[in-house]
């Protein structure tokens, strides 16, 4: 099944004065292993702006029985919901099954605002409270399946089977295994005709727990602290609110993502949501955890899947299954940047990297010259020498090229320097070789290997004797800022460009392209300063 166009109805409901796009709640799991360790993260929960928590009694020590469950649902700082999971669905509680729905039954007639039943355990239960349920109490039927996610057909049956137990409310948790697994689940979202809480659990399944705002869940949940997660994949209730602009998500969002393997490292949710943001744009990026390209391209083949950034080992993947390409991406053989045509859906790709990490290049050579050539490149003529064959060095081979440079591909694997150097019209060496090569001094030295790269931050690709004959060194890595390359490169007296100006520079084009808007520079340069 495919997210395609699906009908959905925008609601603006005003809370706290302040208008958000969606009615999905975000609950805050409490997993305190006392009482008073709940009440305060209720009310830490509150603080960060949640709007009920979820009390999971299983996870207390010594459990009080009612004594502590009035106190908890009385006290507690947000409206609660009362869960106490048994361990045959993956929760902490292995005691006796009737006093466990002794408890959630006095959870009903203490007036908890939700009380969260087990699909097994749901028709005893259903029957214990012979229909004495206040009306403002709802009970949630849940499902979890720590194995996988069904199929659409199957999730279709569970949603009925646990409407047909008298739930108020149908909560479904699956595992997704691939991310195109999110699909089913948000098409549950979007087609029931009852208040759903759809969830895939796990890092492929982040985007259900983040869209649910947008495909019209019930609610989400979002942990106080990293870590403290009550399921696999939870985000903070911090992420969603301030990354992910939680309460601006409506059904119009439009959905873009950075998509690469893995993906938890990347910071470019951390620069787009808050850019998006900064301009009113309705926007949405992600981080998308992908196995196959082009099942994710296809699953996710609604208008409202605009835009996607591509990363390492993508980037090859995503040029082929594109409609329309760049020709210096075509010609570098990868893209970083797609686009989504919105009047006929076509998927152009575009190769940033090269013009993020030129014109962080050029800068360099402008700030050490002073000046501006009248026409053409700071680079046109000059020995410009690449270490490194992959994605990135292919990208900065040629975009040397087209500055009129004189390339030079070094590469630990010869053969991959000698093919990109005869596409470059430019000479091939073996890595190694760099220690003895000088032809001419002022050079321009380009670092797109891994070397340097935490952990190994004490690595460098280059001696640092031979770094005197270069005029500027640029590097790639990112993480660290200063690396161990650029370090000796500033004591050998070379002017020095970080690979945060690359990042940062392709991050301009790439905004551009997936709002139509000017990017706006310094609070983008602002949000990487404090990312890095």
């Amino acid at each position: 099944m495919t997210i395609s166009s699906i009908p959905l109805t925008a609601s603006s409901i005003d809370i706290g004065g302040n208008a958000r796009r969606n009615s999905t709640l975000l609950c805050a799991p409490v997993l305190g292993e006392s009482v008073d360790k709940m009440l305060a993260q209720a009310r830490l929960a509150r603080e960060q702006g949640a709007d009920l928590v979820e009390i999971r009694l299983d996870y207390l020590k010594g459990f009080g029985g009612d004594r502590d469950l009035e106190t908890l649902i009385r006290q507690s700082a947000l409206p609660t919901l009362v869960t106490f999971r048994p361990t045959w669905e993956g929760g902490q509680y292995s005691g006796d099954e009737n006093t466990r729905l002794s408890v959630l039954r006095r959870a009903v007639e203490l007036g908890a605002s939700y009380v969260d039943v087990e699909l097994k355990a749901a028709d005893q239960f259903f029957k214990s409270i012979d229909g004495k349920k206040p009306e403002k109490v709802k009970v949630i039927v849940s499902s979890h399946n720590y194995e996988t996610t069904p199929s659409s057909e199957e999730l279709g049956n569970l949603v009925a089977r646990i409407q047909a137990t008298g739930a108020d409310i149908v909560k479904i948790a699956t595992t997704a295994l691939d991310i195109t697994d999110s699909a089913r689940i948000l098409q549950i979202l979007a087609h029931s005709q009852v208040p759903v809480i759809g969830i895939a659990m796990g890092e492929k399944g982040l985007m259900t727990r983040v869209l649910s705002a947008k495909f019209g869940g019930f609610l989400t949940f979002g942990v106080i602290e990293a870590g403290a997660v009550s399921a696999p994949g939870q985000p903070t209730v911090k992420d969603l609110l301030e990354l992910y602009n939680f309460r601006y998500i409506g059904p119009d969002t439009k959905v873009h993502g950075v998509i690469g393997n893995p993906i938890g490292h990347s910071k470019s949710p951390h620069l787009y949501n808050p850019a998006f943001k900064s301009v009113g744009f309705n926007g949405i990026y992600l981080p998308l955890l992908v196995d196959s390209v082009a099942k994710f391209l296809s699953t996710f083949s609604s208008p409202d899947f605009v835009g996607y950034s591509y990363t390492i080992p993508h980037k090859v993947a995503g040029l082929e299954c594109c409609d329309e390409v760049d020709p210096v991406a075509q010609a570098i053989g990868a893209i970083s940047c797609m686009i989504k045509k919105p009047r006929d859906g076509k998927l152009i790709g575009y190769n940033v990297d090269y013009l993020g990490a030129i014109a962080a290049i050029e800068e360099g050579l402008r700030g050490m010259n002073g000046t501006i050539p009248a026409s053409g490149s700071l680079l046109a003529g000059k020995l410009f020498v690449v270490m490194g064959a992959g994605g990135a060095g292919k990208a900065l081979a040629f975009g040397g090229k087209e500055k009129g440079a004189r390339v030079v591909v070094a590469n630990r694997t010869f053969e991959k320097a000698k093919d990109l150097a005869s596409r470059v019209g430019g000479q091939a060496l073996p890595l190694e070789a760099l220690s003895d090569f000088h032809p001419e001094d002022g050079m321009i030295l380009v670092n797109t290997t891994s070397v340097g790269m935490k952990p190994l931050t004490d690595r460098t690709p280059i001696p640092k004797a031979a770094l005197k004959h270069y005029s500027l060194v640029f590097d790639a890595i990112y993480t660290p800022k200063l690396t161990r390359l650029l370090t000796e490169a500033q004591e050998s007296g070379c002017a020095t460009v970080y690979g945060t100006e690359m990042f940062i520079n392709q991050a301009f084009v790439q905004f551009e392209k997936f709002t139509g808007l000017p990017a706006p520079k310094q609070f983008i340069r602002e949000l990487l300063a404090r990312n890095t």
